[in-house]
Parts: C-alpha cells; sequence; structure tokens
C-alpha cells in the first residue's frame, strides 16, 4: 500500500489553485484562438454559468445527504448545514453550469455554441482539484472501495483502497488531449466530447467509490444518465428541426 493519509487542509487549497488554474487556461485559450462571441455576451454566460455550477453543485451535493438533511430538519440545524462548505458535487456542477448557460444564451438571444473555451480548463481545473481531494483522503468523501491492488493508498485507516482521484487524474489528461487536438471539429463539439466523456466516466468510476445506491447506482451516477440523455437530445434537436424544415 502506498500510504497517503488524510489531510483535509489541502483540499480548499488545491480547488482554489483549481479554480486559478481552469481560468489561466482559459483566458490563454481564448486570447489566441479568438471567441465566438463577443466580450459582453461572452461574460454573460461565464456569469451564468458560475450560479448554474454554483446552484447545481449544492443541490446534488446535499440531495446526497438526505439522512444527513432530514436529522439537520429535526434538530434545527438545516440553515447550518445549507451554509456549510461541504456537499458539493463537480457532476452537479457540470450540469447546473451547462443549464444555466444555455437558459441565458436562449433569453439573450445568443445562438451560437459557447462551450468550446470551456472543455481544457475544466479538464485542467477538476485534474488540479482531484489532487486535493486525494490528500483530504477519508475526510473528502471520495475515496475507492478496499482493494489489494499493489497501487493501493492507506488513508489512514490502514485500509487499503482503490485511488479513484489518481484514476480520475489520468482519465482527465486524456480527455484533455482529446478536446485540445486540432483536429477541425463542428462548434460545440469539443464542449460535449468533454462533457460525454465525463459523464460516462463518472458513471462507471463511481462504482469503486463506497456510496448509498438506488436501484444499482448511487445518486450521482443517475445524475450522469440524465445528463447524457439531454446531450443527446440536445445533438438530435437540430437534426430534427432541419428535417423539418426540409419538408416544409
Amino acid at each position: 500500500m502506498i500510504p497517503i493519509g488524510s489531510h483535509p487542509v489541502w483540499h480548499p487549497v488545491f480547488e482554489t489553485l483549481a479554480y486559478a488554474a481552469g481560468y489561466a487556461v482559459f483566458r490563454h485559450f481564448r486570447e489566441r484562438q479568438g471567441d465566438v462571441v463577443a466580450e459582453p455576451q461572452r461574460w454573460t454566460v461565464l456569469a451564468a454559468a458560475a450560479v448554474g455550477a454554483l446552484l447545481g453543485s449544492r443541490l446534488l451535493g446535499l440531495a446526497e445527504q438526505g439522512p444527513t438533511i432530514e436529522a439537520a430538519w429535526r434538530s434545527g440545524h438545516l440553515m447550518m448545514l445549507l451554509l456549510s462548505p461541504g456537499g458539493k458535487t463537480i457532476v452537479g456542477g457540470l450540469l447546473g453550469g451547462w443549464l444555466g448557460v444555455e437558459i441565458v444564451k436562449r433569453f439573450s438571444g445568443i445562438h451560437r455554441r459557447t462551450g468550446d473555451l470551456f472543455a481544457l480548463p475544466l479538464c485542467v481545473g477538476i485534474a488540479v482539484g482531484r489532487i486535493g481531494c486525494l490528500l483530504a483522503g477519508l475526510a473528502d468523501d471520495t475515496f475507492g472501495k478496499p482493494t489489494s491492488l499493489p497501487w493501493a493508498v492507506d488513508l489512514g485507516d490502514g485500509i487499503g483502497r482503490h485511488p479513484v482521484q489518481v484514476y480520475e487524474i489520468l482519465f482527465l489528461i486524456l480527455l484533455g488531449l482529446m478536446v485540445s487536438t486540432r483536429a477541425k471539429l463542428p462548434e460545440g463539439a469539443r464542449f460535449r466530447i468533454f462533457l460525454g466523456g465525463y459523464l460516462a466516466w463518472r458513471l462507471v468510476i463511481d462504482f469503486l467509490k463506497p456510496q448509498p445506491l438506488i436501484d444499482g447506482m448511487n445518486l450521482i451516477q443517475w445524475s450522469c444518465v440524465g445528463g447524457i440523455l439531454l446531450l443527446i437530445l440536445d445533438e438530435i434537436r437540430p437534426w430534427t428541426e432541419i428535417h423539418d424544415t426540409a419538408k416544409v
């Protein structure tokens, strides 16, 4: 086993570094490649993504804590739980940010697909954040199930576990290479490759995490299924509209 221990103090440090690294990559590629929308519209999209991500991350995170919320309600500490720093999920943040942007685009009259510039920054940001999750260990609730594999990590309780955070970092490196390819892709394809790829990854890797299950999967996995279905429907819709227009 590889001794890691649990060091919760590092989680907020790497979370901050994740935001900084992701934004730095975003600015770099925006300056180098340009943008499909004007400056005011981009800031509108960024604001919508931030608000949607915050709400989605928090709501899904709290939904995972069903028994905890019930106990907090009965004890009169629900507000303290809502304001606590924990209880956030990346999947909820991604889905909430995506839906927030789509809603704002519809009301703002933005018809371009604006997500490509987010694809690589999100890969970088999540990968950096996962280092903090690994170092936080048992306190982070993202640790893996016990295993006897030679690369198992000991998070301080003497039990060898799957280093699921390391698996995810390696996957994000591969996903980052895919979305940063120089190949000519349709507008919006890079973001959809990222989002679909990450949701599919979480659907699989969360089987290696000891979390409560609902009909065989945890709540995050069911959210991933919903997100993948929405992506498929969003891809089908333009083709349907083109076909209907052709018939007219």
